[in-house]
């Protein structure tokens, strides 16, 4: 087959294969359209041709069945992945006190090194990447343990650096075995390296970078237009996951100055700090509403909706909930979700015109 898919895409292709069939049956029952028996041989016989070609070498589902059992096998992966990490970890911690120093830091430098390479085996030889992506996440868990038990072996005071070194190498597994689990971990970290040290150049320890809530901001628009810049079609659900993440670091940022006024850098009281930030999280989270729909990221849409009800919701508790009776004030609420759910469907047949 001489176009290239990816996973998503050719999943979508099969999609839209069973589709058409059913579509094509009711036109055919309804007597809008009849295929002549040459007509019908050669569709159904590029179908099977298709619909082999993608399943064998996209590991693409052909029947609602086949989704629900990829669903359980990557949400077995995952456990299985969380558990064997665990098990790494209290391995390590079980028998460490029984090597010398060169045995264990042989063992931390090699572990990583051994799980990647292993990683990459494993992908060669089977076709879903279900248990490629298993070790990988227990490469990532190695590569977390040989960082902070060199840090303790060599008596290293912990620094923001760790966070920056996890990043690295979670994204590498991410984009090496397409591991969307591994691009959040990166992102999180990415997260607090900045945070940390942008607060560790203003004067404060880098493990209080909680404290300074604009620090996350920065980082925050920066992963959202990543995939602006960079093509992720590749990748699947890349594009998301960074666009996501991003507005929700940006959001909870602004959620939480919108509180805790004393928190920010601007040299303003803290009541006008907390007003100006419960502004600015309406105009961010209806601008990213905006975005996804004229885009048609339905994911950025819903994150908006959701952040806009949060800062919505509560400055009805902050405005009302000490006046009105309880039963007013939460009859106010159902009147403000019935709103909204004329605005989604609004919204819904919108992004249907743009799809």
């Amino acid at each position: 087959m001489e176009h290239s898919y990816t996973r998503a895409e050719a999943q979508q292709r099969l999609d839209q294969l069973q589709a058409f069939r059913a579509e094509l049956v009711l036109l055919e029952s309804a007597g809008v359209l009849h295929l002549a028996p040459e007509q019908q041989a050669a569709v159904q016989g590029y179908h099977r041709q298709l619909q082999q070609e993608l399943s064998q070498r996209y590991d693409a589902d052909v029947s609602q069945s086949g989704k629900r059992l990829t669903l359980g096998m990557q949400v077995a992966s995952f456990l299985g992945a969380v558990a064997l990490a665990c098990s790494v970890f209290f391995l390590f911690y079980q028998y460490w006190g029984y090597f010398n120093t060169t045995a264990q830091v042989a063992i931390l430098v090699a572990a990583p090194l051994l799980t990647y390479l292993a990683t990459i085996g494993i992908r060669r030889l089977e076709q879903t990447g279900y248990f490629a992506k298993l070790m990988a996440m227990i490469s990532f868990a190695c590569f977390v343990l040989n960082i902070a038990m060199l840090g303790q072996i060599f008596n290293l005071s912990p620094t923001d650096n760790a966070l920056l070194l996890w990043c690295l190498y979670a994204a590498i597994l991410a984009y090496a075995f397409d591991i969307r689990l591994l691009l959040a971990v990166a992102i999180f970290c990415f997260y607090g390296f900045i945070a940390a040290r942008v607060g560790a150049w203003g004067g404060m320890y880098w493990l209080s970078m909680g404290y300074r809530p604009e620090n996350f901001m920065l980082p925050a628009l920066l992963l959202f237009v990543i995939p602006s810049i960079f093509s992720h079609r590749p990748w699947s659900q890349f594009d998301n996951i960074y666009r996501v993440l991003a507005s929700c670091g940006l959001l909870l940022a602004v959620l939480v100055l919108s509180h805790w006024g004393r928190a920010s850098y601007l040299a303003l009281d803290a009541g006008t700090v907390e007003k100006l930030y419960q502004v600015l999280g309406f105009v961010i989270s209806a601008g990213l509403i905006a975005i996804g729909v004229k885009k048609s990221w339905a994911a950025v849409m819903n994150t908006g909706v959701v952040f806009f009800m949060l800062f919505l919701y509560t400055k009805f508790f902050d405005w009302w909930w000490q006046l009105m009776p309880k039963y007013l004030f939460f009859f106010v609420i159902g009147l403000t979700a019935l709103l909204f759910m004329l605005i989604f469907t609004r919204l819904r047949k919108t992004l249907r015109a743009g799809v």
